[in-house]
């Protein structure tokens, strides 16, 4: 009787066993139910609903507390948002699989696609005097072979770099011979409609022309299209770096190194196999390297001064005097390592390169940072000092 009923054994028992015939009670008429906080503000909350299905329902109490004096505690405001959500979203036309946020899964061929983003490190090295480290990661979507290498900026020079150092590092793979997609490289601006091409930086454009891949930008606030290296960042943050100290960024770099391996010999919990093993799959579908390696550096346009000099970043360069004239205006091709001024016009050998100087130091006091035979750069040069020395003598 209590399962067709629906009722409580202990309910059904007791009126079973009354010494006389018992009548179910009865509510009052005059007694109606209590009315809900939440019903005064259902229609505020309606209209939020209606304006974003989505939106939570932590948010929508915060909301009804500061801007409307709301008073009821969040779960009674979560109940009828549950309650109210399907409803809504049945006047507004949305199908259940678009109200749960449902994505289409996808899966690649080997070599087909790699996947890059950064990871915030934070202090972990500012008793070295270093305020911020980032992890740099790359990850192959076959095989979900993975690549980290740590930073200090996250600048366009240091990302591009990065990506050339995991192609070259030994047991690494080659050119990507497909797609890479990166973490909202250059992510693009909110007002470019879908389906429209997104602008890129020629130095993106010539990076991937130079190692033969596509970029593939990643709309912004996508999470789900990058997944696998998502998750790699988390993994190194949590087996690599959780509960260690470094007094550099080269001894970061030395235990994800060391314990790469380790990862590489385990089964993926998604694919079920050695990503060893997989991984050797997705390097064979890759293409070799090319013979001249992309130079990864910052380009800028800089007048000549009529000392034959060209200030960049607090330094002054010197140029060949024969070469170039006032105020003409050069290239200065900037690596970590040294830097680089060229003609627009080439020599008569074809030759562009007016001057390198080896070392690059950080601004400050402007310093003149000439390369090697600087007089020579000078010949037959007018010197501007005095025709002879000064006197007091009538």
């Amino acid at each position: 009787m209590a399962r067709e009923t629906r009722l409580d054994q202990k309910t059904v028992r007791k009126y079973l066993t009354a010494p006389r015939p018992a009548t179910p009670p009865r509510r009052s008429p005059n007694r109606r139910p209590k009315a809900r906080l939440i019903d005064k503000s259902a229609p505020l909350v309606d209209s939020m609903l209606r304006a974003e299905l989505l939106m939570k329902a932590a948010v929508i109490h915060g909301r009804l507390t500061a801007e409307y004096g709301f008073t009821g505690n969040y779960q009674r405001v979560k109940l009828y948002v549950q309650e109210a959500r399907p409803h809504i979203a049945e006047k507004l036309g949305i199908t259940p699989t678009e109200l749960a946020g449902m994505h289409r899964r996808f899966e690649v061929i080997p070599g087909a696609q790699a996947q890059v983003d950064w990871g915030d490190k934070g202090k972990i090295l500012a008793h070295m005097g270093i305020p911020k480290v980032y992890s740099f990661h790359m990850t192959l979507s076959y095989s979900r072979d993975p690549f980290c290498c740590l930073t200090t900026s996250q600048d366009l020079q240091t990302l591009r770099s990065s990506t050339a150092t995991a192609r070259v590092r030994p047991l690494r793979w080659g050119a990507n011979d497909g797609r890479l997609r990166p973490h909202e490289d250059r992510r693009p601006p909110r007002h470019i409609a879908p389906g429209e091409a997104v602008p890129l930086h020629p130095e993106a454009v010539g990076f991937a022309g130079q190692y033969d891949f596509d970029i593939d930008v990643l709309a912004a606030y996508r999470p789900t299209g990058k997944g696998r290296v998502k998750r790699r960042v988390l993994i190194v943050r949590d087996h690599v770096l959780t509960g260690r100290s470094f007094s550099s960024v080269e001894e970061m770099d030395a235990a994800f190194t060391t314990w790469a391996p380790q990862r590489r010999a385990q089964a993926h919990r998604t694919h079920q196999q050695i990503i060893g093993e997989r991984a050797a799959r997705d390097h064979v579908a890759l293409k070799p390297l090319p013979e001249t390696p992309y130079l990864v550096a910052e380009r800028h346009l800089r007048p000549v001064g009529k000392d034959c000099l060209v200030a960049f970043g607090g330094n002054l360069y010197s140029v060949p005097a024969r070469r170039v004239r006032p105020r003409q205006l050069v290239e200065i091709r900037a690596t970590k390592s040294q830097v680089m001024l060229h003609s627009a016009i080439a020599h008569t050998d074809g030759e562009t390169l007016l001057a390198t100087t080896r070392g690059r130091s950080a601004g400050g006091p402007r310093r003149r940072r000439d390369p090697l035979g600087r007089p020579a750069h000078r010949p037959g040069t007018p010197h501007h000092h005095r025709r002879g020395p000064a006197t007091t003598s009538p």
